[in-house]
């Protein structure tokens, strides 16, 4: 099994971020896994995407050009990326903000209303995990427990006030997608 990811949006919207928890997570999995940055030279408001792979077998090239899975949580990422997603893949796009629909029809599609999510489970800051809910759903290549685990190692002793709102904004972006 090998699966490769894109997350892409802002700086400043968590997209690396999500990336390292789903590198993480099936790294705890015991999965051989990559994580690649990718992003402009703005703190915020410029360009941010990673690639992630999961694999069964050690991964050769960190970098990928199609992916099974591109999550776009911007307009300019789902203009960039959406050429890029596999045949049979998934495209998961940030409905909050984005106002257009995907023109492919060889690929699924998922609407994701991450803000609004963030919004309604009071953790504004939760769109980018709520989106990350949202990926899982469609494609599951770890199981909540070991998202869970991998948010709390990469969050720290510092941030761990925030384990309880992420754990709410994966559970919602999840059920949304359904």
């Amino acid at each position: 099994m090998e699966k490769t990811f894109i997350f892409a949006g802002f700086g400043g919207q968590g997209m690396l971020l999500i990336g390292k928890f789903v590198a993480m997570a099936c790294m705890l999995d015991g999965k051989h896994v990559s994580w690649l940055p990718s992003y402009g030279p703005e703190m915020r408001g410029g360009t941010a995407n990673c690639s992630v792979i999961v694999s069964d077998d050690p991964v050769a090239s960190p970098l990928v050009d199609k992916a099974d899975v591109i999550v776009a949580m911007n307009r300019p990422s789902l203009d960039k990326f959406e050429e890029h997603v596999k045949p049979g893949g998934v495209l998961v796009i940030n409905s909050s903000i984005i106002d257009r629909k995907a023109v492919r029809d060889d690929i699924t599609v998922v609407y994701c209303d991450a803000n609004g999510i963030a919004e309604s489970i009071g953790n504004p800051k939760g769109a980018n995990v709520a989106i990350l809910g949202a990926t899982l759903a469609k494609a599951p290549v770890t199981s909540v427990d070991s998202m869970m685990e991998a948010i709390r190692i990469e969050l720290g002793e510092k941030k761990a006030r925030f384990l309880e709102g992420n754990k709410k904004a994966l559970l919602a972006g999840m059920e949304a997608a359904k």
